[in-house]
């Protein structure tokens, strides 16, 4: 967040030049009240430019292993203009780069899923999947999935539609 401040600042500061600039070559045509307008102006636009494209420049910053299952859109009353233009400020996604398949059944996989929010810590939560059966399994509480593919501490697999997107997204490439 400090980043987003420094930026925006940095920003406000770069349109402020380019009009002190322009005002210095028409020889003072343009009014005094433009420079400190142009600061304004470059903070919103720099502040709306970032917050509309954070999402799109963090997913395209992961390995292409990593699969996005859904990212909701915010629209909230003290932003009135996202009621017309939601934002994405989260989103969840399936890292299969450290996909892990047992070796007695190959069908069964553990990965992790991933929920990443602007301005929070990226949460990761481990999971299991049985892609011959359509099930799966948070691993938390302790709960993990043998070499074997057997599951520990009281874990127990649950059914999943084969059409869900976590689901299909663990099992591709079987």
């Amino acid at each position: 967040m400090l980043m987003d401040i420094v930026a925006t600042i940095a920003a406000g500061a770069g349109l402020a030049g380019v009009i002190m600039a322009i005002r210095y070559f028409s020889r003072g045509r343009l009014p005094k009240y433009t420079i400190p307008a142009a600061i304004g102006l470059g903070m919103l636009l720099f502040s709306v430019w970032n917050e509309y494209t954070w999402m799109a420049r963090v997913a395209d910053a992961l390995p292409d292993e990593v699969v996005i299952l859904s990212a909701p859109e915010d629209r909230v009353v003290w932003r009135p203009w996202t009621y017309l233009f939601p934002v994405s400020s989260r989103f969840v996604a399936l890292d299969r780069t450290a996909m892990l398949t047992s070796a007695a059944n190959p069908a069964i996989r553990r990965m992790d899923a991933m929920i990443v929010q602007r301005w929070a810590e990226t949460l990761r939560l481990p999971m299991a999947f049985d892609c011959e059966q359509s099930l799966r399994v948070d691993l938390v509480d302790g709960a993990d999935l043998a070499p074997d593919g057997t599951l520990t501490a009281g874990a127990a697999w649950q059914a999943a539609d084969p059409s869900d997107e976590m689901q299909r997204a663990a099992c591709k490439g079987e």
